[in-house]
């Protein structure tokens, strides 16, 4: 399905979150550090992990107001509330006022509206795309994310310490403008508006609408199918986000410094640190070539061998890098990493998709989002536990995370298929 065939309404999302994802990775991966010299490491992290658990129940909720008041109007309010919030947090980083404290309120708050935002839109490309398309249509915003992930950093370098005011106004001034070209150019796509707006009955008690909402998720948590989904990408979570964590420290400390290319005479030399910076540069430019290319090839095999393939893939490429410290032989298990990770990026959610029932979509995104929420809170245990058991057993642990991964998605597909012999 080529672009131009989409529908408005992907179109448009495709380049207004295309502009905020670069924004927001202009800001995002300086975060730590910003709150590190602010607050001190040990109070940083407690902060980062407190944010992202108000982020998880945000993203529950986000889901279910997708289904209850629709897509579009979710999406405008967050944008809204992202731009409002981009105007605190650029005050609070401003050449008159500058609030560490009112800094991290502002970046829990922009969490909880990233997280209203994203159910929304990712139940609209199910809403508006025939099945046998969304995965080639969720591998497109993929290979956007990504090359946003690429671009965002770079030029976050240039002007995150230096001009932080001025971006964070420019962020507020493209999320206003996403929350216009939501308003008049996007239409609703949610197959049944049960409200015609979030201004609900007064006499109806907050303490009701949270127990209605925790009734509506009962019925996903009675999904055995979901459920094995959802743990078996935790566990792989425990794998790809070690990208920024444990890779990053084993390069860090145990890649020495060495040759890289002899040319007439002159050697380029690198450490651990300049090379880390040039393999997350390889997997950023080999997800944003190869992510739709990789999709089309994937939709020809069975979901259930890729989903299990991927998982031994990243098992494998645990093991290079716990195994080996020449740069050439990292930038081979990079790759092995990256293919793991381009296999199975588009399908995963059009399963989402066939899963969830058509009046349940953004419920159903939001609960599958726990995979990169739980793991992303778990992952980082990986590094004080190289005290324990050394880089090399630590790589192994989490090598057998990826292979159990693997394990639950057989499990899960077989029962799938079962069910689906039973009902026909």
């Amino acid at each position: 399905m080529r672009i131009r065939d989409w529908d408005r309404n992907l179109k448009i999302r495709l380049f207004g979150e295309g502009m905020m994802n670069i924004l927001f990775w202009m800001f995002f991966p300086f975060m730590a550090i910003y709150f590190s010299d602010s607050f001190g490491k040990g109070m940083a992290g407690l902060l980062l992990v407190l944010s992202q658990v108000v982020a998880v129940i945000a993203n529950l909720v986000g889901g279910y107001c997708a289904d209850q008041y629709g897509r579009k109007q979710m999406m405008f309010l967050s944008a809204i509330g992202q731009g409002l919030t981009f105007i605190v947090f650029a005050l609070a980083n401003s050449p008159w006022f500058d609030s560490p404290m009112l800094t991290f309120i502002s970046f829990s708050i922009l969490g909880i509206f990233g997280s209203l935002y994203w159910p929304a839109s990712h139940a609209m490309v199910a809403d508006v795309v025939e099945e046998k398309d969304r995965n080639t249509v969720f591998a497109v915003f993929y290979t956007a994310l990504n090359i946003s992930v690429v671009v965002g950093p770079i030029l976050g370098g240039l002007f995150f310490f230096q001009h932080r005011f001025s971006l964070l106004l420019i962020a507020a001034l493209v999320s206003f403008s996403l929350a216009v070209l939501i308003a008049i150019f996007i239409r609703e796509t949610a197959p049944e508006k049960r409200q015609n707006s979030l201004v609900t009955d007064s006499s109806t008690k907050w303490t009701k609408f949270i127990w209605t909402q925790l009734q509506d998720y009962r019925v996903i948590a009675k999904d055995k199918i979901f459920l094995l989904f959802i743990l078996a990408g935790v566990l792989v979570a425990q794998t790809f986000m070690q990208l920024d964590l444990l890779i990053a420290v084993y390069l860090s400390e145990k890649v020495p410094e060495q040759a890289v290319f002899h040319f007439l005479g002159t050697s380029i030399i690198a450490d651990g640190n300049r090379i880390f910076s040039w393999l997350i540069s390889e997997n950023g430019l080999l997800v944003a070539l190869l992510t739709v290319y990789m999709t089309s090839k994937m939709n020809q095999f069975k979901e259930r061998n890729v989903f299990i393939i991927s998982c031994l893939i990243y098992a494998l490429s645990m093991i290079l890098f716990g195994n080996v410290t020449s740069v050439w032989l990292l930038v081979i298990a990079m790759f092995v990493f990256t293919m793991g990770e381009l296999m199975v990026v588009g399908i995963q959610e059009g399963f989402v998709s066939r899963l969830a029932p058509e009046h349940m979509r953004g419920q159903y995104f939001a609960a599958a989002s726990l995979r990169f929420t739980i793991g992303r809170t778990l992952a980082p245990a990986a590094i004080p536990l190289t005290a324990i058991l050394g880089f090399q057993w630590t790589f192994y642990m989490i090598s057998f995370l990826a292979v159990s991964a693997g394990i639950l998605y057989y499990v899960m597909f077989n029962m799938n298929e079962k069910l689906a012999v039973n009902r026909s």
